[in-house]
């Protein structure tokens, strides 16, 4: 009887962990969606966390200040349109001398980077501009 009961514990041990390793393997396509969903809500409402800008400048022959830029997008599954950047201009001693906003019209996919650029009159003294990231209009890619 007690053989009988071992034999019975050692079969039921070894089903019992046969299923479980079934069902892990199993691939959770619901939650999978979920998450999806919630990063994209994440990087539609949040752009400048997920735009990043680098320019240079330099001085044009009638004296304007041209401002090159490139706007990289780091989201996986957002891209973004109409940027508004803000261009701030610093004097030698990094006095804020003036600034101005300027709207990028172009959609940036998914990890794709575009470049921009922009003519400014900058106030005399100007010694570098700063350019950040203040608002975009995201769009989710891809279809559901």
């Amino acid at each position: 009887m007690k053989k009988l009961i071992a034999v019975i514990l050692v079969c039921t041990s070894l089903f019992a962990c046969k299923g479980k390793d079934k069902q892990e393997k199993k691939f959770d396509t619901k939650s999978y969606e979920e998450v999806k969903e919630t990063l994209a809500d994440k990087e539609k409402n949040n752009p400048t966390k997920f735009l990043s800008v680098e320019n240079r400048d330099r001085k044009n022959l009638i004296g304007q200040t041209v401002v090159i830029g490139h706007l990289t997008n780091h989201a996986t599954v957002c891209s973004y349109k109409d940027v508004d950047v803000k261009l701030s201009f610093f004097s030698k001693t990094g006095v804020k001398l003036d600034e101005g906003i300027e709207t990028v019209y172009e959609n940036i996919a998914p990890g794709k980077t575009i470049k921009f650029k922009t003519r400014y009159f900058a106030p005399k003294g100007t010694d570098s501009v700063a350019v950040v990231v203040v608002k975009a209009t995201g769009e989710v890619t891809g279809g559901k």
